[in-house]
């Protein structure tokens, strides 16, 4: 027998990946007897913010993501496709018909029993002693889990809000204009620097002081679950430093034009090749995996709603055609540092038995989460039959986001959306972003065929 503790999209998933293969399972629901201030239905898989599952496009790296997905027989997107409403080349679903016939084929399977109620760490060793546990209780995880998993990966490797910069594909970064240096020189050109000039410096200024901004939730600030916290800013910015060491760019900004310039875009240190001389300003980016392939822009954590993030990110010099893979963000959100404290299979390097599944492990989206369940559930068939389940390439969709997850690379982990940044560069480079990304698709699906020939071997899929 196994356990799953959530379900939310990956719960769903990994129980339908176990009780597919023939494995008893429990999965656990504490909705609707216990609710979260983001959900207001009962509904598995609840939808609580778009009804977009992504594109639909087979050659978008989501259109690869969900063909492995379906490979593995997602319960997910075959219930999508049943109510799906137009969205263009979006999968988009009616949220209540979606939701109330994926609770209906949960609760049916002859090998899912679902348990109603809060789901605690008290029942672990119980629950161990039948077969292995999958935790996908997701970015609103209750206190119990929170504390619990504080405790056994360390604090400092658990997240409580997701504090992050835009990040950006390194192949459109104008390279004539961001140079690499590190500040006086000091150790390796690991960081790109995008050089302003005073004019184009104060109109970004200006732009980020007066961009529209994602409005606070309740929960987030602590205000009550109305809203109507009268210091819910307040409240908010004061938990972002608390737990994230962090404050939003813009809220820098409006201290005063020059505070970016003293403060994140300090230009000491740095020369532009260009002029020979140190600039008026510098926003820096960072490499975010090993292969450089994607670069966030340092320190500019932000609220801003995203169209106004690529249209005022795209004012930086050297910014100015870049394709952002994920726009900056600081919001409600548990994850584990997963390079830190998981295996490659989704297991607790700390609780051997006890696997991670959605966002907890540090994807982002309800397309990535569901995928990762699937994962997760393979990965505790494996476990419990003794028979290691083979990793997939990076060079596939699976592979790019489990990649990501072992990425060691210094640096604050933030969690990711499938995109073709992850995707291993095709050697030798192509510099055409058509054909780059055509090889890079024809790979993937070269790479899931291998994998799912190795699930098949192993008696996994």
């Amino acid at each position: 027998m196994a356990t799953v503790v959530g379900a939310g999209f990956a719960g769903v998933e990994a129980a339908w990946a176990l009780a597919e293969r023939g494995i008893p399972t429990q999965l656990w629901e504490m909705r609707p007897s216990q609710t979260t201030p983001a959900h207001t239905t009962g509904w598995f898989a609840e939808l609580v913010c778009s009804n977009s599952l992504k594109s639909k496009s087979p050659t978008s790296p989501a259109g690869q993501l969900k063909a492995e997905m379906d490979a593995l027989g997602s319960i997910v997107l075959a219930t999508a496709r049943e109510h799906e409403v137009p969205g263009g080349e979006a999968l988009c679903v009616d949220r209540n018909a979606f939701g109330e016939a994926l609770t209906k084929k949960v609760r049916e399977h002859p090998n899912i029993s679902v348990r109603s109620g809060a789901w605690t760490p008290a029942r672990l060793q119980e629950d161990m002693a039948n077969g292995p546990v999958i935790l996908a209780t997701g970015p609103l995880s209750t206190d119990e889990v929170s504390t619990w998993l504080a405790e056994i990966s360390g604090r400092k490797h658990l997240y409580f809000y997701d504090a992050v910069s835009p990040t950006v594909d390194a192949a459109t970064i104008d390279r004539s204009v961001a140079f690499a240096q590190s500040r006086y020189d000091k150790g390796e050109d690991d960081y790109l620097n995008c050089p302003f000039e005073k004019d184009s410096y104060l109109a970004f200024v200006e732009a980020l002081v007066n961009a529209e901004r994602v409005p606070i939730h309740a929960f987030e600030s602590g205000g009550v679950r109305d809203g109507s916290a009268e210091n819910s800013e307040e409240q908010f910015l004061e938990k972002i430093k608390y737990f994230a060491g962090c404050t939003p760019i813009e809220a820098i900004a409006e201290k005063g034009p020059r505070s970016l310039a003293f403060g994140n875009f300090k230009p000491v240190g740095l020369t532009d090749p260009r002029t020979g001389r140190r600039p008026y300003a510098a926003l820096q980016l960072r490499p975010e995996n090993k292969q450089k392939s994607l670069y966030s822009l340092v320190a500019c954590q932000n609220r801003l709603k995203w169209g106004e993030q690529k249209r005022i990110f795209r004012m930086v010099p050297g910014l100015e055609n870049a394709e952002f893979v994920r726009y900056g963000v600081i919001h409600r959100n548990t994850y584990l540092e997963a390079p830190q404290v998981l295996h490659p299979d989704l297991q607790l390097r700390a609780v051997p038995g006890v696997f991670v599944a959605g966002q907890l492990t540090g994807v982002e989206g309800y397309v990535e989460s569901a995928a990762m369940g699937i994962f997760a559930g393979l990965a505790a068939l494996g476990y419990g039959r003794k028979i290691p389940l083979a990793v997939p390439d990076q060079r596939c969709a699976y592979g790019a986001l489990l990649a990501h997850l072992q990425d060691q690379t210094p640096r604050e982990f933030a969690p990711m959306n499938i995109n073709w940044g992850l995707f291993p560069d095709p050697e030798p480079p192509i510099k055409d972003k058509g054909a780059r990304r055509a090889s890079k698709l024809a790979h993937a699906q070269d790479a899931l065929s291998l994998w799912l020939e190795q699930l098949e071997s192993a008696g996994l899929r």
